[in-house]
């Protein structure tokens, strides 16, 4: 498959782009993380989410500590080719590494957030500390 593809995305001054995370049965977005072009590479190639971890400044596949894999489903480039669009399986059923479902679980409710979305797992079970 020829890379020209990958040339097409406007990646920012540090060559990344954000990439959504979307359910693709719910449309639920799950969580926002960033790619480099070799992650957007191995997204497609593996057929799961695969992220650049900017705190650690390493390709940082999806579920490989947890187990939450992200199997992709489909991939789209919005209209000003700058951010990334992943309509993907959560297996386990948990995105956000709090143990949520997804990332989205804080609400603005008189000036404060506040979390209105359950732990599903502990962190601590799902995370080798």
């Amino acid at each position: 498959m020829s890379e020209q593809w990958l040339q097409q995305i406007k990646w920012n001054s540090d060559g990344l782009v954000p990439a959504i995370a979307q359910d693709y049965l719910t449309g639920k977005v799950l969580m926002v993380a960033w790619m480099n072009q070799e992650a957007l590479a191995l997204t497609v190639q593996e057929n799961r989410a695969i992220y650049w971890s900017r705190s650690r400044q390493k390709l940082w596949r999806k579920g490989e500590e947890s187990g939450h894999v992200q199997q992709l489903h489909d991939i789209r480039l919005d209209c000003d080719d700058d951010v990334i669009l992943l309509s993907v399986e959560q297996l386990g059923g948990i995105a956000c590494h709090t143990g949520r479902e997804h990332c989205f679980f804080k609400t603005l409710k008189e000036g404060e957030w506040v979390a209105v979305e359950p732990v599903l797992k502990d962190p601590n079970t799902i995370y080798d500390k």
